[in-house]
C-alpha cells in the first residue's frame, strides 16, 4: 500500500495553535507519490511543529518486490499433509537418501556388534588384556552412538527409521600367526575403512540427489572422524606388528590403558 500525502499541510505548533503566520515562504518537494510543501519559519525559534500527511485515495501496488510470501507459500500449503502417518516435516527428502541411511545404520550398529565381541574376548580372565578391552568397548559405544545419531538425523528430515538383522560377529580373535591383538586389531582397522567407504557412498547418494543438508551432516560429523579414527588404529597395528607376541603385547595394552605417558 502507498501513501500520497495532502498537497497542504496543517502546521501545529506542539505549544498549542497554529503557526501558518510564522512562516514566510513556501518550497514544494515531490516525488512520485508524495508531494510535500514546506514553510520556511522568519525568525522564531524553539518552537516545535508536526506535520500531517493524510492517505491518498489513488493507492497502487508496490513495483520491484522481491518475495511476496503470502503468495509464493500457497503452493507450500497445499503439500502439507493432513494424513495421520505421513510426516510433516519432510521436504525435498528422497526415498533414495532415507533407504541409505537407514543401511547406514545398520552398517553402525553391525561394527558396533563386532567391538562388543572383542571387547568381551579380551576381558577374558584367561586373556586379561584390559587395555585392548576397554579400547574396543569404548569403540563399540562410540559406533552405536553414529547409529543413534543417523536414527535422530533421519526423523529430523521426516523419514523412517528402519532397523535391519545384525549378524551374529565371531567370538574367538586368537591368530596362530598374528596373535589375538594384532589380528583384532588389524580386523578393526579393516571394519573402520569399510565404514568409511559406507560414508562416502551415502554422501555420493545425496550429492546425486541433490541433497545439500545431507552432504553436510556427513562431512561435519563423520568423514574427519573416520579418518582420524583410521590413522590412529593403522599406528596400533604398525606398533603391534614391532612388539610380536609376547611381552611387547602387555606392554602396549598397558599403555592403552593408562596412556602413552604412564609408559614412556
Amino acid at each position: 500500500m502507498s501513501l500520497k500525502a495532502a498537497t497542504s499541510f496543517s502546521l501545529l505548533n506542539t505549544r498549542g495553535g497554529s503557526l501558518d503566520h510564522q512562516f514566510s515562504s513556501a518550497s514544494s518537494l515531490s516525488s512520485n507519490n508524495l508531494a510535500v510543501s514546506l514553510s520556511i519559519p522568519r525568525a522564531k525559534t524553539g518552537f516545535g511543529f508536526l506535520v500531517c500527511a493524510s492517505k491518498g485515495a489513488d493507492n497502487k501496488s508496490l513495483t520491484g518486490v522481491v518475495f511476496k510470501p503470502f503468495e509464493e507459500v500457497k503452493k507450500e500449503l497445499d503439500l502439507v499433509p493432513t494424513l495421520p502417518h505421513v510426516s510433516l516435516a519432510r521436504q525435498k527428502f528422497t526415498d533414495e537418501c532415507e533407504a541409505t541411511i537407514n543401511q547406514q545404520i545398520n552398517v553402525e550398529y553391525n561394527v558396533s556388534y563386532v567391538y562388543h565381541a572383542m571387547f568381551a574376548y579380551f576381558d577374558r580372565d584367561n586373556v586379561a588384556l584390559k587395555g585392548l578391552a576397554s579400547f574396543f568397548k569404548e569403540s563399540s559405544i562410540e559406533e552405536r552412538g553414529h547409529a543413534e545419531k543417523f536414527m535422530e538425523y533421519q526423523n529430523k528430515r521426516g523419514g523412517k527409521v528402519k532397523l535391519h538383522s545384525i549378524l551374529m560377529p565371531l567370538s574367538e580373535f586368537d591368530h596362530s600367526e598374528k596373535g589375538d591383538a594384532l589380528y583384532a586389531m588389524e580386523l578393526a582397522l579393516s571394519m573402520e575403512k569399510l565404514t568409511n567407504e559406507k560414508l562416502l557412498n551415502l554422501h555420493t547418494v545425496a550429492d546425486r540427489n541433490n541433497d545439500v543438508q545431507l552432504t553436510d551432516f556427513v562431512e561435519t560429523e563423520f568423514l574427519t572422524e573416520q579418518v582420524e579414527s583410521i590413522k590412529k588404529i593403522s599406528e596400533y597395528v604398525a606398533q603391534l606388528r614391532r612388539v610380536g607376541k609376547g611381552h611387547g603385547v602387555w606392554h602396549f595394552d598397558q599403555m592403552l590403558l593408562h596412556g602413552e605417558a604412564a609408559v614412556a
